[in-house]
C-alpha cells in the first residue's frame, strides 16, 4: 500500500519530472527519466517506440486481461506574466506542488509509474493478466495519435486515464474536428473592386450562414459547440488588391456517433446554398492536417478529427473502478470530461472500454503557477493501485 516512504517517492519523481522541460516534440529527457524509474521498480518491460512514446509492462503470473494507464509526457509552454514559482522548479509550498505540467499531467503520470510497480512488489506478481504504463508524446496537439503505436504494441482490454478528474471516474468525453473551410474569388486592383470576386466577401456570407446553424446536442455530453478560431486572406497581407481567398478555421467539438461525414454535411450544404446565391462562388471545407517531428526524428501526422466516446454508468469497467476505489476509501462521482484526451483513440476509435482517473482539476491545465495538491496526488496513487487489484484480481 501507500506508505509514508512510498508517499514521498511519488512526490520525489513528480518533482524529477517537472524539472525536465518537455514541450511537445521535445519530451525525451521525461522518457529517459520514467524508463529508468520503471527498471527501478522492476518492470518487465520498459522501452521507448519509434514515437518517443515510454512502454512499461508488468506481468502477472496468470492469464488474464491487460489493463492500460495512460498518462503523457508533453506540456505547453509556461507562457504568461505572473509566475511566481519556477515552472521547471518542483516547489512545494503549503501542501501544493507547483509547476508546469503538475496537474498536466506529470504528477498522474508519476503516480502511475509508482503506483503499478508497488502493486506488483506487494503481490509478488500474483495477478491475473499485465499491467501497461505508457507515457506518450505529442498529446498537447495530436490527442490520441501518438496512442495508436501504444495499442499496437500492447493491445489493451481496459485503459485508465490519468488525466486530471478530481479523483472522479470521467466515463466520456466530446471530441474534437478542426475543419478548414476555403473560399476562392478572382484578383484585381483594389481601386477597381468590381473586376475581381472578393473571397473575403463569399466568407463573410458563408461565416453568417453558419452561425444560424443548430448545434447537436447530447444528454450527457451537452452541445457539439463550433466556434471560429481563426481566418486570413490571400494574398496576406493585401496590398490595393482584392484577395482572391480566404481561409477560416473553426473547432467543433464532437459528440457521441458522430462521423466525418455527417459532421462536414451541413457545412458543404451552406456552401451549396451560398453557391446557388452567389455567382462564380468556389467554397470547400475539409479537416485540417496536422504533422510535427519526434524527438526520435520520425514524424506524426493526423487529420484533426478525434471522436468523442461516452460508457453507460453500469457498464463492467466503471462498475469494477467504483468498487476498487471505495475499498480504497474513495468514493468517486461519476463524470465526463470538458476536453479532448488520448480516449479518443483508445475508445472513440478502437472501443477499448476506457475510464479517466486522474488527481486535481481540469481548470489547472495550462495556467500560470500551475500547481497539484500533494493529497490528489497521494490519493491518486493509492487509487491506481486499488484499480489494478480490482481489475486484475489479487
Amino acid at each position: 500500500m501507500l506508505t509514508e516512504a512510498r508517499r514521498r517517492e511519488v512526490l520525489e519523481l513528480t518533482r524529477q519530472l517537472l524539472r525536465i522541460p518537455s514541450l511537445s516534440g521535445k519530451e525525451k529527457g521525461v522518457a529517459w527519466a520514467v524508463r529508468e524509474r520503471m527498471h527501478e521498480l522492476g518492470y518487465d518491460e520498459a522501452r521507448i517506440d519509434g514515437l518517443g512514446n515510454v512502454i512499461g509492462i508488468i506481468r502477472g503470473r496468470r492469464s488474464g486481461p491487460c489493463l492500460l494507464f495512460d498518462g503523457h509526457m508533453d506540456t505547453v509552454a509556461a507562457t504568461g506574466e505572473g509566475w511566481r514559482h519556477d515552472p521547471i522548479g518542483g516547489e512545494v509550498q503549503d501542501g501544493r506542488l507547483y509547476g508546469r505540467g503538475a496537474s498536466d499531467m506529470k504528477g498522474a503520470l508519476a503516480a502511475m509509474v509508482a503506483a503499478a510497480g508497488f502493486f506488483a512488489q506487494d503481490q509478488g506478481r500474483n495477478f491475473a493478466g499485465s499491467l501497461a504504463v505508457v507515457g506518450t508524446v505529442y498529446e498537447e496537439c495530436f490527442e490520441g495519435v501518438a496512442a495508436r503505436e501504444v495499442f499496437q504494441a500492447v493491445r489493451p482490454d481496459y485503459v485508465i486515464l490519468g488525466e486530471a478528474s478530481e479523483l472522479k471516474i470521467k466515463r466520456g468525453q466530446r471530441g474534437r474536428a478542426e475543419i478548414v473551410i476555403t473560399t476562392r474569388g478572382r484578383p484585381a486592383h483594389s481601386s477597381n473592386p468590381g473586376a475581381g470576386n472578393n473571397a473575403v466577401y463569399q466568407m463573410v456570407e458563408v461565416i453568417s450562414r453558419l452561425r444560424r446553424l443548430e448545434p447537436p446536442v447530447h444528454p450527457v455530453l451537452g452541445q457539439g459547440i463550433m466556434e471560429l478560431t481563426d481566418i486570413i486572406s490571400s494574398p496576406y497581407p493585401g496590398a490595393s488588391v482584392v484577395p482572391d481567398g480566404c481561409r477560416v478555421t473553426f473547432d467543433r467539438r464532437l459528440l457521441v456517433g458522430e462521423t466525418r461525414a455527417s459532421v462536414l454535411a451541413p457545412i458543404k450544404g451552406v456552401l451549396q446554398e451560398v453557391a446557388a446565391t452567389y455567382p462564380g462562388f468556389q467554397g470547400e471545407a475539409s479537416f485540417a492536417l496536422g504533422e510535427g517531428k519526434c524527438y526520435t526524428g520520425d514524424t506524426i501526422t493526423s487529420e484533426r478529427f478525434y471522436p468523442a466516446w461516452l460508457l453507460p454508468d453500469d457498464h463492467e469497467l466503471v462498475q469494477q473502478a467504483r468498487r476498487g476505489l471505495a475499498a480504497a476509501g474513495l468514493e468517486p462521482a461519476l463524470s465526463h470530461y470538458s476536453f479532448c484526451t488520448n480516449g479518443s483513440f483508445y475508445a472513440g476509435e478502437a472501443g477499448v472500454p476506457t475510464i479517466g482517473f486522474g488527481p486535481s482539476r481540469e481548470d489547472q491545465a495550462h495556467v500560470v503557477d500551475e500547481y497539484i495538491e500533494l493529497e490528489q496526488l497521494w490519493a491518486a496513487a493509492a487509487g491506481y493501485y486499488a484499480l489494478a487489484g480490482a481489475i486484475l484480481g489479487s
